[in-house]
């Protein structure tokens, strides 16, 4: 069975937070349930659709928007897009949800010291020691979203955990049906 409901599901958060974790876990769960899946990764993206872009924030609003664009075509031929990209800037997102219907805003909630934790690249130390300029949570903002359909802390929750909190959602707003397993 196919399920031909398309939406976005708006993974944001401060790098480390988990949303490429959870968007790699939700695809399977999703295409389990009839959906044609597709990963928009914001590192993966910003490499192939946004080369030249750099880190200020009208590079990352740009950024920003050539997803959403993607996210919004493919949702209309009933695709679930996962989008997982930080997009610090509320007024981005909120620009995004605009023009893409079924726009689920999904908040990956962690603060830096677990995101720092988690940072196997270093990223977050070179940033605290001034290293690299503009790291959104460090030395450039990070705006969370107001009211998101969805709130996730991934300190202290496990990925089912919040795998299993956004499949709810999805099914209690008809986005997706119960699993036949």
């Amino acid at each position: 069975m196919t399920n031909d409901t398309g939406f976005v599901l708006w993974l944001t958060g401060l790098s480390g937070a988990g949303k490429s974790t959870l968007a790699a876990k939700l695809g399977p769960a999703l295409a389990e349930r009839g959906h044609r899946v597709e990963l928009l990764d914001g590192d993966e993206v910003r490499t192939n659709l946004c080369q030249g872009l750099g880190f200020s924030r009208e590079d990352r609003d740009t950024n920003i928007a050539r997803i959403g664009y993607v996210a919004g075509k493919l949702s209309k031929h009933g695709v679930a897009v996962l989008v997982a990209a930080i997009s610090p800037y509320r007024e981005a997102r909120d620009r995004v949800r605009t023009a893409v219907d079924n726009f689920v805003e999904v908040y990956v909630a962690a603060p830096v010291s677990t995101c720092a934790e988690r940072d196997v690249k270093g990223l977050y130390a070179k940033a605290l020691a001034g290293e690299i300029k503009n790291f959104t949570g460090v030395s450039d903002p990070y705006e969370p979203p107001v009211n998101p359909e969805i709130e996730l802390h991934t300190e202290a929750e496990s990925v089912d955990d919040s795998v299993h909190q956004v499949i709810a959602w999805l099914e209690a707003n008809q986005l997706t049906a119960p699993s036949d397993r």
